[in-house]
């Protein structure tokens, strides 16, 4: 069955679609303009696959952290999708996203949270599964969580915005760092489909946010009331 997957958490727009020949997904630069640009862009990605909405079995979405707005825009569209298809949703670390996508067994994730702070968690793959070595947190970039071991691969824009910073508290821990990384819709759904297939999936409104900032993960229905 096919399943959609979307990440609006940075500047980037990404989409993905699974399908019976594997996985098709597109990623647009969006700035600011996520909101204006998803439905058409869903509808583009739709048609290319030859599917519409009624085909879609359920919805994964970077559930955070990242952009307060992005995040929320992406928890807006999933729940509108999924309550007008009657579907299920999951929501994926967006962080551990960007650690499926990096083809690596070890990674120090890192994204630029501004106020000179990083979103950050580092992920071990062991026997083909992701483990978390270091939970999700917000940290200023020359006081990151320290993780076990060396041969770590830097990820994600923290890596841009404060390489210095990172490379120095990593020290020899770390072994590379790919500074472009984003999370994309790909790794979401990659990450996504046992669960589905598990029936793991969970009603449009039971979503929830992962901001960190604040400390607090919201349920979507609880974002709306506020």
């Amino acid at each position: 069955m096919p399943y959609l997957a979307l990440d609006t958490s940075t500047e980037y727009l990404s989409l993905a679609i699974s399908t019976s020949k594997g996985i098709v997904a597109r990623d647009w630069p969006a700035g600011q303009k996520h909101a204006e640009m998803i439905l058409p862009s869903l509808a583009t990605l739709l048609e290319e696959c030859q599917l519409s909405m009624k085909d879609i079995a359920g919805v994964a979405f970077g559930n955070g952290p990242g952009s307060f707005t992005g995040l929320r825009i992406a928890a807006g569209i999933t729940q509108g999708l999924a309550f007008a298809q009657d579907i299920p949703v999951l929501g994926i670390s967006t962080l551990a996203a960007l650690a499926e996508g990096c083809q690596a067994n070890q990674v120090y994730v890192c994204l630029d949270a501004r106020m000179n702070q990083v979103y950050c968690a580092a992920y071990r793959k062991e026997a083909g599964v992701w483990q978390t070595i270091i939970e999700p947190c917000l940290s200023d970039p020359d006081a990151i969580p320290l993780p076990d071991g060396s041969n770590w691969l830097g990820a994600g824009s923290g890596f841009a915005a404060y390489g210095e910073a990172l490379k120095q508290r990593l020290g020899a821990q770390l072994n590379g760092a790919n500074a472009a990384r984003f999370p994309q819709a790909k790794d979401i759904l990659t990450l996504a489909l046992p669960d589905f297939a598990a029936g793991k999936g969970m009603p449009a409104a039971e979503a929830e946010l992962v901001y960190l900032r604040n400390k607090v993960a919201l349920k979507t229905h609880e974002r709306i009331k506020k």
